[in-house]
């Protein structure tokens, strides 16, 4: 008879196979048990076929992975720590020495950071381009050119992309093309179809953290893409570098992926409904808001994400230039609701004032307001109770 501690690790009982509820199961391993050897052999990691590390997957990374591809229209998902994991993920998949990524200027910072720093480490050069501009990407793309980044919308101001004339480019010359999709989060356009042309990118980035979340708890980031050639060289890269995502933040983010919609057009309403609002008060220069007719990019919103008329939860506005930074910052301190903190896509409004001159390189492209920036994200919170808080706070300014 062994002892309790043997029999309690080693104890015979199975539940039965089958059980099903309103939730995925949780599965929690690092280690993987294999019926013999014969088994542990055949066992293929780079596929869904089975198992055979925790880090390589379980049903429930597995679930969420499938879930996110046909959110985004791929059909290859990874899950990764974060949002720059992601796009880390993706940058060591395909660039080596000598490489060159382009960036466009008003891309997600810490994406030029990374090119900066470890990228450029290891010999890998960076070009920032106009991304309003598609003449500009054509100028840049050299022989050298392996990866090009774009997003829609840029990041903090907003601008929106011709995203078709863009990848057209990239195509003509045979690069391959990589978006941060975390603004529209696989609801507001289809990153691999626009608009049933059968055109888009080749991968998709998705910072996890924010709408599929919703609740400012978890990190994660996904990469998808419907090219198997190109799936094979990040799961590869992915297994490298050891990327894994956490089980217990997988379970949440199968519990939150379902309301994702609900969410998403809950913010969108929001948002439009204080920048239009915003948009009228004497001390804004300019609101930046895709869906705004005077917006940039307004018409490429508009023929992109035409369809299902969506623009997430974000906008951000320009001060007019009588008020000094100080000023900003009194009124983004006044502010009661909207809390000053980063990132975006959960149940609390946040606020950021920026210096869009140290965010922006001048040779690619000339910022043509003078005020200061502040990027709001509208949270879940009564739309009323937002613009009264934004009324306050402008009158304390």
């Amino acid at each position: 008879m062994s002892k309790p501690s043997t029999t309690l690790i080693h104890h015979p009982y199975t539940p039965p196979a089958i059980f099903s509820a309103p939730q995925p199961g949780v599965f929690k391993a690092s280690t993987v048990f294999f019926a013999d050897v014969a088994a542990m052999r055949a066992r293929d990691w780079k596929t869904k076929a089975g198992y055979t590390y925790g880090l390589h997957g379980t049903p429930t990374t597995f679930t969420l992975e499938e879930r996110l591809a046909t959110l985004e229209g791929g059909t290859e998902c990874l899950l990764v720590p974060s949002g720059l994991a992601a796009i880390s993920l993706v940058s060591f998949a395909f660039l080596k020495t000598g490489d060159e990524v382009l960036i466009p200027d008003n891309a997600y910072g810490p994406s030029k950071a990374l090119a900066t720093g470890e990228l450029a480490n290891f010999g890998i050069t960076h070009r920032l381009y106009d991304a309003m501009n598609p003449a500009d990407l054509e100028a840049k793309i050299s022989h050298r050119t392996r990866l090009v980044w774009v997003e829609a919308a840029g990041s903090v101001t907003m601008e929106f992309p011709n995203l078709p004339a863009l990848v057209d480019v990239c195509r003509a010359r045979g690069v391959v093309t990589a978006l941060d999709n975390t603004w529209g989060a696989g609801l507001a356009f289809a990153p691999f179809d626009f608009n049933g042309t059968g055109q888009g990118v080749d991968i998709s980035v998705h910072a996890l953290t924010k709408y599929p979340s919703g609740g400012g708890d978890v990190l994660m980031g996904s990469v998808v893409t419907n090219d198997e050639r190109l799936h094979r060289a990040l799961k590869l890269a992915h297994m490298r570098i050891g990327f894994g995502a956490g089980v217990g933040d997988v379970e949440t983010l199968l519990r939150s992926l379902p309301s994702i919609g609900l969410r998403y057009a809950a913010h969108d309403r929001v948002a439009r409904e204080l920048a239009g609002w915003l948009n009228g008060c004497e001390e804004i220069a300019q609101v930046l808001h895709p869906a705004l007719e005077d917006s940039p990019g307004h018409a490429n919103w508009r023929a992109l994400c035409g369809a299902t008329d969506l623009a997430a939860g974000l906008f951000s506005v320009v001060f007019d230039e009588r008020y000094s930074a100080e000023q900003v910052d009194r009124f983004c301190d006044s502010l009661r609701l909207f809390r000053l903190g980063y990132s975006w896509g959960g149940p609390i409004s946040l606020v950021v004032p920026y210096d869009i001159g140290l965010m922006r390189d001048a040779s690619v492209a000339r910022w043509p307001y003078k005020g200061t920036l502040v990027r709001f994200s509208v949270g879940l919170e009564d739309v009323d109770d937002l613009r009264g808080d934004l009324q306050q706070a402008l009158v304390q300014m």
